[in-house]
């Protein structure tokens, strides 16, 4: 029909303009007004080409958006509070574990003042504070059911404890824990997706350090196939990071603008990192037992730990090296990476120094499967002076191995492959 109507206006523009012609002595106005509608006709259907793609772009943003202003009112409601959103991020972040994805869709950051006295255990036994709100989704694309316990602990920089789910001031029907809860064994069935809410709460003076802090970060754990057997844990954790402020929503950017490895300094952001050399695509590869070992790149940065972190590390500056390895574990077994370590000699093999686990995300639980492949991160922390004075001109030579499986059985042998960096 609309084809129809614009053939129509085009061949009445058409006669407009003839006529216009036949009297251009008498109207000439009538010509121009012609050619104005012709113009208007070619717009329109210029518009009816491009409806489609305006149609499907609108129907991304309706898919990504996210409105939490109904859970923001249940919650005043409920507590008796005034609550004022200071910050909101749409960006999603997504994690997947072996066809099980996990996404965070959007969070909030609301501050609630002047809340009931019955509300404010989680907030440090404050009435004041701040609740920051998280969308998530939950997909089991797998063929078979899962158990996901979604802990989706919060915690930050220097913090000495993990901030969790605040139950009472959401509609229970929303909340992620009551989707996945003991009382299904946490049961996300085959092909299910869930959508749920958690509500983080943060009193107010807690709220003065975290907010020094700029990021939170949410753990993300392993999923199971049996609920009763912990070891049938699958997949690697991960991290989502939440900038609170605008701020350090542009720092966060910067950071994953740089491209940083993700060992725990990154993941958890302890600090600044700045690149100093940096080197991948190498794909230099050993035969280590029935698993064959390639170093991808290694990453040497600057790092300063924050104020939060610093007492973790006995100096003001460091350089860390981060080295990235991939592992096609031929075995007819699981790799498990937590056990592995290395050895890295420096100044033309004088000296050396050992990989610093605790560095590293890695889990008991997180393994590469048999017959599959894996990233492996090692990583050392240098003394800055003599990395700048002594070594960083020098060669770096990095020993890994050997290779143990979930028992923490060395099934190499005791053997170890040699790599050398530069």
């Amino acid at each position: 029909m609309r084809k129809m109507m614009l053939l129509f206006i085009s061949l009445f523009a058409l006669a407009t303009i003839l006529a216009a012609c036949g009297e251009a002595e008498e109207e000439p106005e009538e010509a121009v007004n012609g050619e104005a509608d012709e113009e208007e006709v070619v717009e329109e259907a210029e518009e009816t080409v491009e409806e489609p793609e305006e149609e499907t772009e609108e129907e991304a943003s309706e898919a990504s958006d996210v409105d939490f202003s109904e859970l923001i009112s249940f919650m005043e409601e409920e507590t008796e509070g005034t609550a004022t959103v200071l910050y909101e991020n749409t960006e999603s972040q997504t994690h997947e574990m072996e066809d099980v994805t996990v996404s965070l869709d959007a969070y909030t950051v609301v501050e609630l003042l002047d809340f009931h006295r019955n509300y404010d255990i989680p907030f440090d036994e404050q009435n004041n504070g701040v609740v920051v709100l998280v969308q998530y989704t939950l997909n089991n694309d797998r063929d078979d059911d899962i158990h996901y316990q979604t802990s989706f602990d919060m915690n930050y920089p220097g913090g000495n404890r993990f901030i969790t789910n605040h139950s009472n001031i959401l509609p229970d029907d929303v909340q992620l824990y009551n989707m996945l809860s003991p009382a299904n064994d946490y049961l996300l069935a085959a092909g299910e997706e869930v959508v749920g809410y958690v509500a983080y709460p943060i009193g107010e003076d807690r709220f003065e350090d975290v907010a020094a802090a700029g990021t939170v970060h949410v753990d993300i754990p392993t999923p199971l196939t049996d609920f009763d057997d912990f070891s049938s844990t699958f997949g690697s954790s991960g991290v989502f990071n939440l900038p609170l402020d605008g701020d350090s929503e542009a720092s966060e950017a910067d950071r994953a603008a740089q491209g940083f490895y993700e060992d725990r300094i990154t993941r958890e952001n302890m600090g600044e990192k700045e690149m100093l050399e940096a080197e991948d695509g190498i794909d230099e590869s050993q035969e280590l037992g029935d698993a064959t070992l390639t170093l991808e790149g290694y990453q040497f940065t600057n790092f300063v730990p924050n104020e939060a972190e610093a007492s973790r590390f006995d100096g003001d500056e460091f350089v860390l090296l981060t080295v990235k390895f991939l592992i096609d574990n031929g075995y007819d077994e699981a790799i498990a990476k937590n056990p592995m370590s290395s050895t890295l000699t420096l100044n033309d093999g004088q000296q050396y120094t050992r990989s610093e686990d605790l560095l590293l995300f890695y889990e008991g639980t997180e393994v590469i499967e048999a017959n599959d492949s894996g990233e492996l991160l090692q990583v050392f922390l240098l003394d800055q002076e003599q990395y700048e004075l002594i070594w960083k001109d020098k060669a770096f030579e990095i020993e890994l191995g050997p290779i143990y499986n979930e028992d923490y059985e060395d099934i190499s042998k005791g053997n170890k492959v040699e790599f050398n960096l530069k």
